[in-house]
């Protein structure tokens, strides 16, 4: 519930959290990391290494991760808090010095928010669990047929 005070234009509003809210928070701002992660990847492997295979492999798994989150994806954008978040003001390391570097990153990225999906989603849901341990695993082999990693 929202503070029902009035404070100046420049303050934050605090709200009070369930501990819904904070698991679909969670679960929110690792889907998008996710998402991102995945997403370029696969434009890299789409505009620059003009690999279509891979593109449409990324692609893919991009797409079940939306469909595995489509109906609870409301509730979790109601969640989403980010002007109080303390990610927002983590600063970024260094610049990436090449693609290879780029992907790397990515695919970690991605590989981890998928087993933080993984392992909250089975709070709410089974099967949900499994999906994104598959999807996991799939990065994991995408990751060494792109030879990005030993």
């Amino acid at each position: 519930m929202s503070l029902s005070k009035k404070l100046p234009a420049n303050k934050v509003v605090l709200r009070t959290k369930t501990k819904t809210d904070t698991i679909y928070c969670l679960l929110d701002a690792n889907l998008n990391r996710a998402r991102e992660g995945i997403r370029i990847v696969e434009d890299t492997a789409r505009f620059v290494l003009n690999k279509p295979d891979y593109f449409y492999q990324l692609r893919s798994l991009r797409h079940r991760l939306d469909k595995i989150t489509r109906k609870i994806y409301p509730e979790l954008v109601s969640a989403r808090d980010t002007q109080v978040d303390p990610g927002r003001s983590i600063i970024e390391k260094g610049k990436r010095r090449n693609v290879k570097e780029l992907i790397v990153a990515n695919f970690r990225r991605s590989e981890e928010a998928v087993r933080v999906l993984e392992e909250y989603s089975k709070m709410i849901s089974a099967s949900a669990g499994r999906q994104f341990k598959d999807i996991r695993y799939r990065l994991y082999t995408l990751e060494k047929k792109m030879g990005v990693r030993p």
